[in-house]
């Protein structure tokens, strides 16, 4: 690596954005809204990561491990405060292909790989990209997000130990029915009530766990028989051991995860960038791509060497952590803490929330996510943006969201491209001295080069000939190739063509393509376009 990238690198890592303090300073209040909101988010946490695990066909342990570790990592040296991290079922679905032939060494090898690329990119800037997400794109990942969300919590609706792993994540099991069904429903009801009331209430303790305590002790104190944590799988263990991928340190072993280590860190990286997005705006924080690109690798590449199952930003989570007061690094901390204390120490009480409280909680996520104002601007919007919304919707529902999101951007990048080639036109009037003045309008690149072309009548215009680009921006190759082939057309005809006002990021353009050369003592500002056998010069500039 070279010394540039490493001694970015060390500045990252050694001087991140810690923000341990919020801007009206740290107070006992504000200490217990951050503790109060990590222990909220450690109780979504634990039925999330188990299925999740499950869906990766590997131990549950192995989920909660990655569920602390990236947590606590991201939680440190991340991006945003206020964000949080853990094992997600956008990478969990990746994984089950490379589980199921090759077991799970193979997995720990590729997610050290995977945050290797992570903290590649962070240390390269490549974080900064995510600002070419268009705004429709973001709608439609934030409603596709919440719909998946949802349909992820119907298979809490199924009758425990009736699902099986078919390698393509869990799937099958009976259906809830009578009164389990209507039990179920309605403890997610109450939680759900409980959630909406409690901030008319009181704001002491975060409305989600106040839901989940109050249904808890009522499910517990009644011996209602109802799903609870313990029915998806134990959650008791011991610490995270350091150990080392038991994989060939060869080729061969190489090609086998790099293929899945590169897929995995793009859908990681995507999701933990829109979501730093969408976290910003809610917290009014803007910045950190770069060092979230950084703490995320880091994070998966510890979490590798600790028997976990690797991750990324957990938008659902994340929404639970904000709503709830969480907006200092503390709350994802203690998250992360609290997440470990429930394996070491709390499992079997753990065990006992009932999974109907859960589900509330994720459904009060599902609706505060889903952006509803997006109905009703479909209408509104242009046609191009409003089928992006739905596209990137559907995509990330049916497919995932990495796919989802390059395929809005496709399809906005080309729909803005289009909109653009359309603009290109030129107004024209003659001089006194007889010459005829083309002023371009418009972009002038790929897009537009045609339709460049299309301007001029090399054949019926008059000897000289001017082309004013004041209001247009000559942009790529194709557009300077555009513009030498205009000027031998005019100079096939015997003519004499003059470009004016191209800007100096045109003339570097220009220049740096061979296409220019410095023909002016006087003003070596400005220089001229290819070097015809009819001499061609730039008038004037800006």
């Amino acid at each position: 690596m070279p010394r540039a990238l490493l001694a970015s690198f060390a500045n990252r890592i050694a001087m991140p954005d810690l923000r341990w303090m919020p801007d009206d300073g740290f107070s006992p209040a504000r200490l217990r809204i951050e503790l109060l909101s990590g222990l909220t988010v450690a109780l979504a946490l634990v039925p999330e990561a188990v299925a999740f695990a499950f869906v990766a066909g590997v131990h549950p342990l192995v989920g909660l491990y990655a569920a602390f570790l990236v947590g606590l990592i991201t939680a440190l040296i991340g991006g945003r405060p206020g964000m949080i991290s853990g094992a997600t079922g956008a990478l969990a679905v990746v994984m089950v292909a490379l589980v199921a032939q090759h077991g799970v060494e193979y997995l720990f090898a590729t997610v050290v790989l995977m945050g290797l690329l992570q903290v590649f990119a962070g240390v390269m800037q490549w974080g900064k990209f995510i600002r070419l997400v268009p705004h429709p794109v973001m709608l439609g990942f934030v409603n596709g997000l919440a719909i998946v969300i949802f349909l992820a919590q119907m298979g809490q609706f199924k009758v425990p130990g009736t699902m099986e792993n078919t390698g393509h994540g869990m799937s099958g099991g009976e259906w809830l029915s009578g009164m389990p069904l209507y039990m179920m429903l309605g403890l997610v009801a109450l939680t759900m009530a409980i959630i909406w009331v409690m901030p008319r209430v009181t704001r002491i303790v975060p409305a989600p766990l106040a839901g989940i305590a109050i249904v808890a002790v009522l499910v517990i104190g009644l011996g209602l028989d109802v799903p609870r944590v313990g029915d998806l799988a134990s959650i008791e263990g011991g610490l995270p051991q350091f150990h080392i991928p038991m994989v060939p340190l060869n080729w061969e072993t190489f090609e086998i995860i790099l293929p899945y280590a590169v897929i995995l860190a793009a859908i990681g990286l995507i999701e933990s960038l829109l979501t730093l997005n969408l976290v910003g705006e809610m917290t009014g924080r803007r910045g950190g791509a770069s060092q979230e690109c950084i703490a995320q690798g880091v994070a998966n590449t510890v979490t590798g060497f600790f028997g976990g199952m690797g991750g990324c930003a957990m938008i659902g989570q994340s929404m639970i952590n904000v709503k709830s007061g969480g907006r200092t690094r503390v709350a994802g901390i203690a998250a992360a803490v609290f997440l470990l204390i429930f394996i070491l120490f709390a499992a079997p009480l753990i065990e006992q929330i009932p999974l109907a409280a859960l589900v509330g909680v994720m459904f009060m996520v599902v609706i505060g996510t889903f952006a509803w104002n997006s109905l009703t601007i479909l209408r509104r919007v242009p046609l191009t943006d409003a089928f992006v919304i739905v596209l990137v919707t559907v995509v990330t529902v049916m497919e995932d969201l990495a796919v989802a999101v390059v395929v809005g951007v496709i399809v906005s990048a080309l729909a803005y491209a289009w909109n653009n080639a359309r603009r290109i036109h030129a107004k024209s009037y003659a001089t006194p001295e007889g010459a005829k003045v083309y002023q371009v309008q418009g972009p002038l690149f790929f897009g537009s080069a045609e339709g460049f072309a299309e301007l001029f009548d090399a054949k019926s215009d008059p000897s000289a000939v001017i082309v004013d680009f004041a209001d247009s921006r000559v942009v790529d190759q194709s557009a300077l190739q555009a513009i030498e082939a205009v000027a031998l057309k005019y100079e096939a005809e015997g003519k004499q063509i003059q470009l004016r006002h191209l800007s100096r990021d045109c003339h570097r353009l220009l220049k740096k393509a061979g296409h220019l050369m410095v023909d002016s003592d006087d003003d070596p500002d400005y220089e001229l376009a290819v070097n015809y056998s009819v001499k061609t010069g730039i008038l004037g500039g800006h």
